[in-house]
């Protein structure tokens, strides 16, 4: 009897993973830093970065906790795009409280300043729970099943040859001036492309400003993506028009916090991209002002105290998506084009 009610169970649970169709995105509010949850088809988890340190472990408690929304129960492939307190410095607390089983970085860490050994040593603290480690370069491929992932851009260095269906001439490079060369750890960032069957996403951490302009002039090797991760918080040290306009996103997620990144400047090159259909926020930037800060529906944390509250994107392979601001619950669609 015991094996007849256990096979009837295992047949019922089995249209509940076959429903599952959706590449998922939590993008989670770590204060301005950045910790975005990608969950495949079949569960498989990459982490991309684990935000800021200390806080009670309030950064790595709010991946968990998306993590266990998210139905895994590891996470499989943890990307830190640089050695940045804002980006690593969670991985240490995270890594000791969940098992994570690979971490990926671009090498070792380059920074010298009196923070370097402080982000050493949180990034040798989650090694030492017996994550393995992989270096990628640029043009790497993550070896993430169900999703093709490229490394565009990793330690400074950018890809050379343009990705399937990219390579257009960049007419926009023309008037687009370069900024001061960036010497940090942030124009040294792991930088990647995801694409889910139709569907393209891409996240190029805190790169900067002169490294995204390798990427898109004076050629566009990435291409067009539907989905796009404003570069290093939405500050207004990186994402040119070139490669924003050239990106033509359908949709765009600023990983902001209330007072980091949503620089003016950032809001109106984002919001003249061709084709933009919609900005979500993790944050109301007080740096925009009113003026500058898109609807309520669409701001995941306003202005006042932070409750946590992230933005869910399940991305089909037809290029349609479905975003959810957590504080509302409230999900909006776009359709397949």
């Amino acid at each position: 009897m015991f094996r007849i009610i256990a096979g009837i169970l295992a047949i019922v649970a089995l249209p509940v993973c076959a429903q599952r169709k959706t590449l998922d995105l939590y993008f989670v509010d770590v204060e301005g830093g950045q910790a975005t949850l990608m969950v495949t088809p079949k569960g498989e988890s990459l982490l991309v970065d684990a935000g800021w340190p200390g806080q009670n472990g309030r950064d790595a408690g709010r991946i968990m906790a998306a993590a266990e929304k998210a139905g895994v129960k590891q996470i499989d492939y943890l990307l830190v795009t640089h050695y940045h307190m804002d980006h690593v410095g969670g991985v240490a607390e995270l890594a000791t409280r969940f098992p994570v089983k690979t971490l990926i970085v671009h090498g070792e860490n380059t920074e010298t300043d009196k923070g370097a050994q402080n982000m050493n040593a949180i990034y040798e603290k989650a090694i030492a729970t017996g994550a393995k480690q992989l270096v990628v370069k640029a043009g790497d491929k993550l070896p993430i099943k169900d999703v093709d992932i490229t490394v565009v851009a990793a330690r400074g260095n950018c890809i050379t040859d343009p990705l399937k269906g990219a390579g257009a001439k960049n007419p926009l490079c023309e008037q687009q001036a370069r900024k001061q060369d960036d010497p940090t750890e942030n124009a040294r960032s792991v930088g990647i492309i995801v694409n889910y069957g139709k569907f393209r996403f891409v996240d190029l951490g805190d790169l900067t400003w002169n490294k995204e302009l390798e990427l898109a002039c004076p050629v566009n090797r990435i291409g067009t993506v539907d989905l796009y991760l404003t570069t290093h918080h939405g500050m207004d040290l990186s994402g040119p028009a070139a490669i924003v306009h050239a990106l033509h996103p359908r949709v765009a997620i600023m990983n902001n916090g209330a007072k980091k990144g949503g620089s003016p400047d950032t809001f109106k090159t984002v919001a003249a991209s061709p084709g933009l259909e919609d900005l979500w926020q993790l944050h109301f930037s007080i740096p925009a002002g009113k003026e500058l800060n898109g609807p309520e529906e669409r701001i995941a944390n306003l202005d006042g105290p932070d409750a946590g509250n992230y933005i869910l994107v399940e991305a089909s392979k037809d290029r349609s998506m479905k975003v959810t601001n957590s504080r509302t619950g409230a999900p909006k669609s776009y359709r397949p084009l």
